[in-house]
């Protein structure tokens, strides 16, 4: 896994040679790991053969004649040591772990073999592509977009099939890149050990605007229709609203009706019930002045028949006999 982790083939290596010494330059994604060769296929006569973090710091240290490897306390389950070829693999690597680390063969004094300047940097962010608008006239498509990424940032656009395209840097080596091809507007957000990209399919952009324009042109009713969709809901409206004002006049007036015929009824029966109390009152005294001289139980029993309240034709036939 380290193998397949090795940065010579991501990184960028600069590189100063003053004699058999040299410093290279290695950056490495944070969690990945890296081997650290020698960049020599034969070594001097050595005693010992260290590697150091800072000229100061022991990795490993290896003694040429027992063959012996000594791993350093703090590094043994953070490196691997091949004791043929010398190299140095660094796991799992941290942003903490950025610094020099030196190759050092000793026999009477030291020789720096090559010295690396590892830095580990994080990977990069997906970049976003955003659409600002887009428009067509005739066969050509116009889109204005952003391509966003961190703190750096490209505005451009798509015209006549094509887009001119740009790249920016920030000072950290992260880069920013726009560039489009016939069917793709592409953003790629890079570093030295990561890249990501985001794009759009600007051809289904453009069929899908020009598709949208179309349809809204073919959807659209005249003006004419909806003047006379108006004006025919308005006298719906209208018709309606007088029916209803016409049905609740008719109403009012059957109950206003009802309401004087009750008031007439009501004013007319108590006349009636006087004329005949009136009628009884004057047929009693008629009664009380027209006594015949019979006996006084015939007397009585006439009496009380001709005093009884009764309106029939009967009745009053009898009074006049």
């Amino acid at each position: 896994m380290a193998i397949n982790h090795r940065l010579r083939f991501l990184l960028c290596l600069l590189t100063f040679k003053t004699g058999f010494s040299a410093e290279i330059s290695v950056v490495v994604q944070t969690g990945n790991s890296v081997q650290l060769d020698i960049q020599t296929q034969e070594l001097p006569e050595f005693e010992y053969f260290f590697w150091k973090y800072y000229q100061s710091k022991y990795i490993v240290k290896y003694i040429n004649t027992t063959k012996d490897v000594r791993l350093y306390t703090s590094y043994k389950d953070k490196v691997d040591f091949n004791d043929k070829t010398f190299s140095l693999t660094l796991k799992n690597m941290q942003k903490t772990d950025s610094g020099l680390y030196t190759a050092i063969a000793t026999e009477e004094s030291d020789n720096n073999i090559v010295t690396y300047r590892v830095s580990v940097i994080d990977a990069v962010e997906a970049p976003v592509l955003t659409v600002n608008s887009n428009w067509i006239s005739g066969n050509f498509c116009t889109v204005n977009f952003t391509c966003r990424a961190h703190e750096l940032k490209i505005n451009s656009s798509y015209q006549n099939n094509s887009c001119s395209p740009e790249e920016v840097t920030s000072h950290e080596n992260y880069t920013l890149i726009l560039y489009c091809s016939e069917e793709f507007i592409i953003c790629n957000y890079t570093n030295p050990v990561s890249w990501k990209e985001d794009k759009i399919n600007i051809i289904q952009l453009c069929v899908k605007e020009e598709n949208y324009s179309n349809n809204n042109q073919s959807e659209s009713p005249p003006l004419w229709s909806v003047g006379v969709s108006v004006a025919v809901c308005t006298l719906i409206c209208l018709l309606v609203f007088l029916y209803c004002k016409y049905k609740k006049g008719a109403q009012e007036e059957v109950v206003e009706g009802s309401t004087i015929y009750s008031q007439i009824q009501a004013e007319a029966q108590p006349q009636e019930e006087t004329r005949d109390n009136q009628s009884t009152t004057v047929y009693c005294t008629v009664g009380q002045h027209q006594k015949p001289t019979i006996p006084p139980e015939t007397d009585h029993a006439i009496y009380s028949g001709m005093c009884k309240p009764n309106n029939t034709p009967s009745a009053i036939s009898q009074d006049d006999t």
